[in-house]
């Protein structure tokens, strides 16, 4: 194997391998020696890729932070109604979360990072304004219930969201987060959406009907 690949190899078995730390115990609880065991790693092959645990939690909080943005991108390219990118947003997003723990732990980090900063921007402030701005769009052509507030179906979207990954981290390892989330759009996305509007483009078929 050329060095290069040896090396990305090296780099990515450490991430995975905090990852599933992260995932189970939290930063504060994770261990660098536990890190290290699980990758089968000595200390000079972890600190040739990264400075500290910090900087793993970093690397892990950054690649989950690009691949939402992908994620946002993908779905704005397919050109389908505001409702129904912010459906396929939601249910993929946790289709990847309950199959990728180095993308499960890295929201779990970032998360983390933001307890004990009230009033201080957060990424569930930054996702209640996206969502708000998708609802909106909705609004404008003429997708939604008359008396919608977008700001509203944000707040409650992204509780119920949160919600749904802590407990279903808790209980499944986020096996079932992708059901628990497909139950929450099939609930709220009904009751805000105008009687004319229906689901468009690639969705999964364990979606089920959304839609009045």
């Amino acid at each position: 194997m050329p060095q290069q690949d040896r090396a990305y190899a090296t780099r990515e078995a450490i991430l995975h391998a905090a990852a599933e730390e992260f995932d189970r115990l939290g930063y504060e609880r994770t261990s660098l020696t536990a890190v290290l065991a699980r990758a089968g790693l000595t200390k000079g092959a972890f600190y040739f890729h990264f400075a500290s645990k910090e900087a793993v939690a970093d690397a892990l909080i950054e690649r989950q932070s690009d691949l939402w943005a992908q994620v946002r991108e993908t779905w704005r390219a397919r050109g389908v109604d505001p409702l129904s990118a912010l459906h396929g947003m939601f249910a993929e997003s946790a289709d990847r979360m309950a199959a990728d723990i180095v993308l499960r732990a890295g929201v779990r980090l970032a998360a983390d990072r933001e307890v004990g900063y009230p009033g201080v921007p957060t990424t569930h402030i930054m996702w209640e304004k996206l969502i708000a701005g998708y609802v909106a769009e909705a609004g404008e052509r003429g997708d939604l219930r008359a008396g919608v507030d977008p700001d509203a179906v944000a707040r409650t979207l992204c509780g119920a969201a949160l919600g749904a990954r802590l407990i279903s981290s808790a209980t499944t390892a986020c096996a079932d987060f992708p059901a628990r989330i497909r139950e929450v759009l099939g609930h709220v996305l009904p009751c805000v959406a105008a009687s004319s509007w229906k689901l468009s483009g690639s969705q999964n078929t364990a979606d089920g009907p959304v839609g009045p």
